[in-house]
């Protein structure tokens, strides 16, 4: 079958395999797939079901994603496939998170390929993204371990859930961990059908292990819009990872299951920026709202602006990865490099 191939992570339990890929650890019984729908007992082997199998693949600047402090104004080879670990109501990606193998049209690429064209596009990084990267896991560690070979970055972006041992696997070769912290236990619960800690220990891990991490919090009416729940993401960060990880807190629109909530205030998410500001993250940022001046990169002690954006777009006001007024060091990747 296109696509299928025996798949990493897992252990069998008698006629039952465990899948130990993601937080949700699936006990799966013969012929019958995990919660991802991309993964089958097979005889008592466990099956990926999408090994190179494509359902989108572009050419997106790299603060699409948004990473604002990795290679900023480059761009990045991305791709989706289909399936996802999550049910979110509001997720804007459904179409290829909620479907099934049989209900879009996948393309093969090979790792080779993918590199391939990363390079020649003028690419400094792969994404993998759209729909969930962990679910893919035996492509993109293939893919990964390639593009690191041959000079390219490599990008997870991701709802976090994600095992220790599956992280601990492929962090060789995976350079940035863009994640969704959605809200607190409540917010996983009613609208994932997922569980917070999970997400939180692989954030940690993979901020422990060296790799670039940026938060993106969506920031939904009536579900994790209050100033108590910017504080706890806040607190959560400033303790567990550091001041200067970016928190990107972005505006919701109605989609999906949750086309009946309004889009976020933007006076909302300008209070979830300061409430940031004032509890000592250096860098938060507005997102989905193009224009705004707190999409900017500011020096967290003189206030200069070192990023100007527009929407996608970035303009960089230094060359390397200080202040050009103060001198203050900025944790930004890539600029080093020529980016």
């Amino acid at each position: 079958m296109r696509g299928e191939r025996g798949a990493m992570m897992w252990k069998p339990l008698d006629e039952r395999v465990e899948c130990t890929l993601c937080a949700h650890r699936c006990h799966i019984q013969s012929g019958a797939y995990g919660i991802c729908r991309v993964r089958r007992n097979v005889n008592g082997e466990l099956h990926t079901l999408i090994y190179g199998l494509v359902s989108a693949r572009n050419v997106d600047p790299i603060e699409k994603k948004p990473l604002y402090h990795f290679y900023p104004a480059t761009m990045s080879y991305s791709l989706g496939t289909v399936g996802c670990n999550f049910r979110c109501a509001h997720c804007q990606n459904y179409e290829i998170s909620q479907a099934t193998i049989e209900d879009i049209h996948l393309v093969e690429i090979s790792p080779e390929r993918a590199v391939s064209e990363a390079l020649s596009m003028g690419c400094a990084s792969i994404s993998w993204t759209y729909n969930e990267p962990t679910i893919w896991f035996e492509y993109t560690y293939d893919s990964a371990k390639l593009a690191k070979a041959h000079g390219l970055a490599t990008v997870y972006v991701t709802n976090g859930y994600i095992t220790e041992e599956a992280l601990t696997e492929i962090s060789s070769y995976l350079d940035a961990f863009r994640v969704d912290i959605k809200g607190r236990e409540n917010v996983y619960r009613k609208l994932c059908k997922a569980r917070l800690e999970p997400v939180l220990a692989s954030t940690k891990l993979a901020f422990d292990m060296g790799m670039h991490v940026e938060v993106v919090n969506l920031i939904i009416p009536g579900y994790n819009d209050s100033e108590e729940d910017i504080e706890w993401l806040c607190r959560w960060v400033l303790d567990n990872l550091s001041a200067d990880v970016p928190v990107h807190f972005t505006r919701f629109y109605p989609h999906y299951r949750l086309n009946h909530v309004e889009p976020t205030p933007v006076l909302t998410l300008e209070r979830a920026y300061e409430i940031a500001r004032r509890m000592g993250v250096h860098y938060p940022y507005i997102g989905n709202v193009v224009g705004h001046p707190y999409e900017n990169t500011y020096c967290p002690v003189c206030g200069t602006v070192l990023i100007e954006r527009k929407g996608l777009y970035a303009n960089l006001k230094l060359e390397k990865p200080e202040c050009p007024s103060c001198g203050n060091p900025v944790p930004i990747v890539g600029l080093e490099e020529g980016s």
